[in-house]
This record gives C-alpha cells, structure tokens and sequence, in this order.
C-alpha cells in the first residue's frame, strides 16, 4: 500500500521512465529549464553585458589618455620642475638629501646577493645614503649568508645595517614598519624599496629623487619594472604582456590625470613626510603599498610615473609561485576596497572626480569587474548559453568588445603579438583564481590575509636548465604522491619533479569540454571552437604542464 502511495505521487510523465535515470534528469532538467534556468541566464547575460560595456569603456578612456600623453609630449619632466642636481662646493655632500634604501627578504637564497649589491652599487654621496637589508628569513643558514653579504659590503665602507626582529608579524608591511623605527632614520628626507630581486642601475637616485626635491607636493616616484626572465617560458611571456599594459598604460594614466597611481610596493622614492602623514606601513590587507597609497593620495599628495625609469627585476616562472602571487594581487585590493570605499567617499581634502576615479576606475573596475566578467562570463556563461540556446547573446558583446579590449590590451607588449590567443586563453584560466580571491576579499573569507613569498629563482640554477638527469615523475592529488615512472629526459633541474592536479581547473576545463561537444552536436552558435581551445587551455594546466619545473623539497 505504502508503495503504491509514493508511486501515486510521482508525475505520470515519470511512471513510464522511473527506471531510466537519464531519462528522468532530462525530464527534470525540461521542467526546471523555462521557469529557472532560462530568467537566470538571461539575468547574468545582462550582467555581464553591463560589465563588459564598463571595461571596455575604461580601456578605451586609458588608451585615449595615452594618445593625448604621447601627442602632446606631456613627459613627466615638462608636468613637473626638474633640474639635475649639481654639486655645492660651499657645503659638499651635506646639499644632498638623506635617502635610506630598504630591502626586505624573507629565505631569499638565489637572489639576495643581487639585490643587496645593486643597492650597494647606487650612485650617491656615500655619507647621504643608508642601506638597510630587512631580513625577515627564518632560515638560519640563509640568514647568516644574509649578514655575511652586509658585513662584506660594510667593510668596503658602504653604510649598510642588518636588521632582524623575532617574528613576521605583518610581513613586509611589519618588517618596513619596524625599519623606519631605527634611529638612523629620523635623519633621513626619503625612502627607496626594493624588493630582493631587483636590480637599480646606479643612476636610479639621480633621476627620480630631483622630482621629490624641486616639487614639495610630491610624496611618490614609481619606476617601471623591466623583466629579465621574460622569455624564460611561455608562462613568463604572458605575464610580461600583462605587466607591460599596467605600467605602460595604467600608470601612466594615473600619473598623467590624477597624479594617482597603485604604488608597486617595489622601485619606488616616497618622501619620508608624505609615508608618515599618511599614517605609515599598515598590515591590515596583503597590499600594504596599494593601502599606503591610497592613504597618502587622500591626503593630497601627488604620485609621478617615471616608464623610461626601469628596474630590472624577476618574474615568478613557476605556475605555483604565480597563483600565490595573483590570489594576493586580486584579493588585497578587493578587500582593501571594502574597507576603504566611505572613508574615500567621505575625504575632504580630494576633488569629487578624483574619488570617482579612485572608486570607480581605479577599484571597482580595475579590480572587482575586470576579474569577474573575465571568468564568469567567458568561462561559465557563454559556455551556458550553448546548452540553453532560448538565451543568446549579441555579437557586439561576444565577439566585438573582447576583441577591442584584447587588442588595447596588446598594446603594451608589440614584440608578442603573435602570443595574443595564448595570452587570452591563459589569463581567462587565471580569471579563475583572481575572481576566487576577489570574492574573498570582498566577503573578508579565510584565506583572506594569506601571504606566502613569491618564490625567486635567481640565476643560480639556470646553467642547470639544459643538464639531462633522471627523475621520478610523480603526481599529487592532496596530500598524496602517486610514483608513475623514472624517466631519463631533458629537465630544468637534477631533481624528482612533481606535477599536481589543480582540480578546479580541470573541472572547468570539463565543463568547457562538455559544451563545446553539445555545440558541435546539437548547437549552431559555432563557439565550440573557442570553447575547446579554453578547454586545452584548463586542461593544461590543471595537469601542471605551465611554466617551469623545480626541485620539490
């Protein structure tokens, strides 16, 4: 009796199929489609049309910026007083300016010579210039290297102090805070940073410290970061790609209109005055140099960009090190934002299109949109709309504002041109992570203070880039190593390699995989050649076939 109830109650159009469990999803699915799923998509369609529309709106008024900049020759040297600094015979090296130069490390083992002797290297009266090495490193044997390295330099008469302290609390920000408590600093009109794999030429001071001294109302002069590494891979290709439209768009934007910019945290002059107005260091977020710009901006001070200034310095060739770097770079300025979006609002000492630059342009769409339509409306809604064809989405916003935006992207990088699919296609698999780490930052979640090291290669192993060796390929799945065989190949490193599965990527990638079959078998949308190529793309790399290999420890 109880069987024939519950079987009652089932819809007739199920009696016949109950058995048939594909049968009755499909059923499932036609009932839920019309009602649910069809207003849904449609919903997020129109979401992301409006998205879309908004960046590329803001590509095209930076690269309108940049036209004007470039036509009328407005370089920062004509905005801005600047006169080389000359030599007083009256008063010798007292006319010069103190500048304290700091770098902090944390178990920098391949790259701390190279930053501590470029910095060593710097071209200033050698009684107007401090070196201070901030190592954070919990290695004793790197440590001790560390204060080898200073005490080496220190006995060819280079000012420079090792500082220490006994714990990491606020990281970088920490350690920069605690550095500018030392005594010696009072002494001192200007702060450089450097991160430790960057490499100043020694005239760097002569160039960017006559900006601070002839302009009273400039806190900040940010250099553009130049790649040493960049075709190391094709990983390192793309994100000099990205990097070159930052600097050589973004910021310049920001320097030419607003005399406001995301200071780098690296190769950048603040004046002593305009850090501690602004509050100083402060580890609330895992962009303290963003937040200490912001706090400064909000106090009327002026940022300049230097783009022919360069730094060279490294970037990250391992796939893991990247996406630690990127969750960091997406999530801190999210959550920044979320905490700083009323006292922006409420300033008194900025104008009202300056807060609209900062909010809007600078924060909402740089950071929050440009993540979340990248990937969820390449990589989820389009996708969608192949298995619910009653939504379509118009031309103009599938195929003609990607474009616009690729190409004004493409811009900063002509030498890779010929990389643009593969650039597209990596950073839509990125816009995985980024918009993750976005949401974490706007909803504070648990990951969002994590701050690992982006991990620094050096030149140390690269002779040992073409040595053959045998190595055990391994793959990790958690926590667990599944030994697959001992091969005999090329390699990058003498060392076991290890390769683990990014499981949210492949499930992406499958999902992708799966509409782009059904747009081949049912469908007449034609996306199913985007959509396998975005789906090799995930498939890459969540196998871990991107970037560089290293040895596993």
């Amino acid at each position: 009796m109880d069987r024939l109830t519950s079987t009652a109650r089932l819809p007739e159009s199920f009696q016949g199929t109950r058995d048939d469990i594909g049968g009755q999803m499909g059923m499932v699915w036609q009932q839920i489609k019309a009602p649910v799923i069809v207003p849904l998509l449609r919903l997020a369609v129109f979401l992301c049309l409006v998205m879309s529309v908004m960046l590329v709106v803001e590509k095209v008024y930076m690269a309108v910026v940049i036209v004007l900049v470039k036509l009328l020759g407005r370089r920062p040297e004509k905005r801005y007083k600047w006169e080389p600094m000359r030599d007083d015979l009256e008063v010798g090296s007292s006319a010069y300016p103190m500048v304290l130069v700091q770098i902090p490390m944390y178990n920098e083992k391949e790259v701390y010579q190279l930053s501590i002797g470029a910095a060593c290297g710097l071209s200033w009266p050698s009684d107007r210039i401090i070196i201070q090495v901030l190592d954070d490193s919990t290695d004793p044997v790197i440590k001790d290297l560390v204060e080898l390295e200073c005490q080496r330099w220190a006995s060819k008469g280079v000012d420079i102090k090792y500082e220490i302290r006994d714990n990491r609390n606020g990281y970088k920000a920490g350690a920069l805070k605690e550095g500018m408590k030392r005594s010696y600093v009072k002494h001192c009109d200007y702060v450089v940073i450097f991160d430790a794999d960057f490499q100043p030429e020694p005239d760097f001071l002569w160039r960017a410290i006559p900006f601070l001294i002839h302009n009273p109302d400039v806190g900040l002069v940010q250099a553009r970061w130049k790649f040493v590494n960049s075709d190391e891979c094709l990983m390192t290709r793309m994100q000099e790609m990205s990097l070159d439209y930052h600097f050589t768009v973004e910021q310049e934007v920001g320097s030419s209109t607003y005399a406001f910019f995301g200071f780098n945290g690296t190769a950048g002059v603040w004046r002593i005055a305009a850090l501690n107005e602004a509050g100083g260091w402060k580890d609330r977020t895992t962009v303290e140099d963003m937040d200490l710009a912001v706090r400064a901006s909000l106090k009327g001070w002026k940022f300049v960009f230097l783009g022919d200034l360069k730094v060279k310095n490294e970037l990250p060739s391992t796939f893991k090190a990247y996406r630690y770097q990127q969750h960091r770079w997406s999530c801190g300025p999210a959550n920044l934002f979320r905490k700083m979006v009323m006292e922006i609002k409420n300033n008194k000492k900025v104008g009202l299109w300056k807060k609209v630059h900062v909010i809007y342009s600078f924060f909402f769409v740089r950071k929050v949109v440009a993540h979340i339509v990248t990937f969820v409306f390449y990589c989820i809604v389009i996708p969608a709309t192949v298995l619910v064809p009653e939504v379509e989405i118009p031309k103009w916003g599938a195929v003609y504002i990607p474009s616009i935006i690729t190409l004004l992207n493409a811009v900063g990088t002509p030498r890779s041109l010929h990389l643009l699919v593969f650039w597209i296609l990596f950073e839509n698999v990125m816009s995985l992570h980024r918009t993750k780490a976005t949401f974490i930052g706007l909803l504070e979640a648990g990951r969002v203070n994590e701050w690992v090291v982006t991990e620094k290669l050096g030149d140390t192993k690269k002779p040992k880039m073409a040595a053959k060796a045998a190595r055990k390929l391994r793959i990790r799945i958690g926590d667990r190593c599944i030994d697959l065989c001992a091969l005999d190949v090329e390699s990058y490193y003498r060392s076991h390699v290890e390769t683990r599965l990014h499981l949210l990527e492949l499930w992406t990638g499958a999902y992708l995989f799966v509409c782009g079959c059904y747009d081949v078998a049912f469908g007449n949308s034609h996306f199913f050649i985007y959509l396998f190529l975005q789906a090799m793309a995930f498939f890459i790399v969540g196998f871990g076939y991107v970037g560089t290999f290293v040895p596993s420890t």
